[in-house]
């Protein structure tokens, strides 16, 4: 039997790089397959683009540094919409939110002069 020719070859890549594509293309909503593709056109251009060994480096250097504080700033929205909710749940659980409901309502309609039907 002759094997289909499908344009595709498998290949062994390290498992700390899968798990790198795999991190990488979520949020660009990539395969890890079209990860792995996208950084290797990205080495082709580096290497044909004439850049440095240490051009190279310091660019993927400056990537990771910005991705890591995106990550940091994500990670602080989180931990303050997480103590919000617990705030709020605090309030709520106790009651006190309930009852400074009830006082804006009242407050607001004692502000509210009655019309004649």
């Amino acid at each position: 039997m002759t094997p289909t020719n499908t344009g595709f070859a498998s290949v062994k890549l390290p498992a700390a790089l899968v798990n790198q594509a795999r991190e990488a293309a979520q949020p660009m909503r990539r395969s890890v397959a079209g990860q792995v593709e996208y950084w290797a056109t990205l080495g082709r251009i580096v290497e044909h683009s004439g850049l440095t060994a240490q051009e190279a480096q310091t660019a993927i250097a400056n990537y990771e540094a910005s991705v890591q504080r995106s990550r940091v700033a994500s990670n602080e929205s989180t931990n303050q919409a997480d103590a919000l909710l617990a705030q709020f749940m605090a309030v709520e659980n106790d009651g006190s939110l309930a009852q400074r409901v009830r006082e804006v309502v009242a407050s607001n309609q004692s502000k509210v002069k009655p019309t004649h039907a």
